[in-house]
């Protein structure tokens, strides 16, 4: 029996940091993982997905260098298949082929023991790794989240990606179809459709994007339509069948699809089966989540803690990376909470949609009394010597403190120029402040300037 300080069950982004920090400070760490340290971002996810858009808008841009007088005549670009052949290498190359080489040799030279195979709590105190025990103080639950398989008659009979796979393929399908309007469904649906795929975008909500500003959504779709996705909102897949060595699916809207493969982006669950909870008395919500504190300790325990997706807040890479922070502060003495209000979320499509806080309905379903002011992007300096179709900005203020509480935006680069609203959301910054900033010319961070001129003068009346 091998004895630690924390034994943290799970290698992705939040697991490692955690561990990382705890051996640098002294902590005797076990860190657990099946397979890659380091999880699924910088290899099936986050990172493939970006090098992808990049290629992808790459190939677009130079399809507009005419317009944008980079060049006096159209520049012959090759075959899609070529095309989507050299953005797989470059992926790969950013991917690290999906090793985890250089990751392992970083933890260990840190000082965690690194424990290979799935872990199992078979008693308090106790995790079981393949009938190897491991006894520690404090417990980490760093599991994260895996794809959600929807119950449609047929899946399991006809060619289909999760997005981690779609991410990992080499092969360039002549036709898509992509349940699921969310960011992943969004992003890989554009990189396909301007490889010259075939795609169709299936959405059961009334919008791309989720609960998302209404606005931004509608323009978003509009992105992906101009792209040449077929976007098909409130329609849901009813059951697929084989057809041709691909499938056909049939829509809800009472049409079929025949597609040579169907990628599933319709979300992802906690992983939590099996790690033995019920010893602890640990109790997953329905979305399997584990309930967690503003220290991000388990409910109802002392000595477990969670982090990251299987936490089911805000589950994105940059909260896993927050949350551990979090958690080891508090393992080594301090005494830190989380702050939920400002953290962002984005779409990277091009354009780019970023958002952060609440919207004006969300806020006034908690009782807020909300205003709203908007820049079209188009209105900008910037976008004219950009060239682009401009996009939108849309700003959420509580009335009663003066402060912003969200902002959206579509637009070039709204995941970066989005920051300033982040900042002003997590720090409350008054909007009598924030109406006084200065913004360099031209730039896109000037689209701040009228909205919240606008919100000012709804402040104080």
């Amino acid at each position: 029996m091998d004895s630690f300080d924390v034994v943290v069950l799970g290698a992705g982004s939040a697991g490692e940091v955690i561990a990382v920090t705890l051996a640098r400070q002294g902590r005797r760490v076990a860190l657990v993982e099946s397979f890659r340290v380091g999880g699924e971002c910088p290899y099936v996810a986050c990172m493939p997905s970006k090098a992808m858009l990049r290629s992808a808008q790459a190939r677009q841009e130079t399809r507009s260098l005419v317009r944008l007088a980079g060049a006096s005549s159209p520049v012959a670009l090759d075959g899609d298949d070529e095309a989507f052949r050299a953005a797989v290498g470059r992926r790969d190359e950013i991917a690290e082929h999906r090793r985890d080489d250089s990751t392992t040799q970083m933890v260990q030279k840190a000082g965690v023991v690194l424990v290979r195979g799935r872990g199992r709590v078979v008693r308090p105190g106790v995790v079981e790794v393949d009938g190897r025990e491991l006894t520690s103080t404090d417990l980490v639950i760093a599991t994260g989240s895996q794809p959600t398989t929807p119950p449609i008659d047929g899946l399991d009979e006809v060619p289909t990606w999760t997005s981690d796979e779609a991410l990992s393929a080499k092969e360039r399908p002549q036709s898509l179809l992509v349940m699921g309007g969310g960011a992943v469904g969004c992003e890989l649906a554009q990189v396909h459709a301007r490889f010259g795929v075939r795609t169709v975008l299936v959405e059961s909500g009334p919008q791309v994007a989720g609960k998302e500003e209404s606005s931004i959504a509608a323009l978003l779709a509009q992105v992906l339509r101009d792209d040449g996705v077929d976007v098909r909102l409130e329609t849901t897949v009813e059951r697929l069948e084989p057809q041709g060595g691909g499938a056909r699916a049939h829509l809800s809207d009472g049409t079929t699809v025949e597609v040579e493969r169907v990628l599933v982006a319709v979300g992802r669950t906690p992983t939590t089966d099996g790690l033995g909870l019920d010893v602890l008395g640990i109790e997953t919500g329905d979305s399997g989540a584990i309930e967690v504190d503003e220290h991000c300790r388990v409910v109802r325990q002392e000595h477990v803690w969670a982090a990251g997706d299987v936490t089911g807040v805000a589950p994105y890479t940059h909260t896993a990376n927050y949350q551990a922070a979090i958690v080891a502060a508090n393992l080594l003495g301090a005494e830190r909470r989380t702050d939920l209000r400002a953290i962002p979320r984005a779409i990277y499509t091009d354009p780019a949609v970023a958002s952060v806080g609440m919207a004006q309905q969300q806020a006034r379903e908690q009782g807020i009394d909300a205003i709203t002011a908007t820049m079209d992007l188009g209105e900008l300096a910037r976008t004219a010597t950009e060239g682009n179709r401009g996009g939108r900005l849309v700003l959420t203020a509580d009335r009663a403190r003066g402060v912003l509480i969200g902002a959206a935006a579509i637009g070039p680069h709204a995941d970066e120029w989005l920051a300033e609203a982040v900042l002003a959301v997590r720090a409350q910054v008054p909007i009598e402040v924030l109406a006084d900033v200065v913004h360099a010319f031209p730039t896109f961070g000037e689209a701040y300037e009228p909205p919240m001129r606008e919100l000012l003068e709804k402040v104080r009346r």
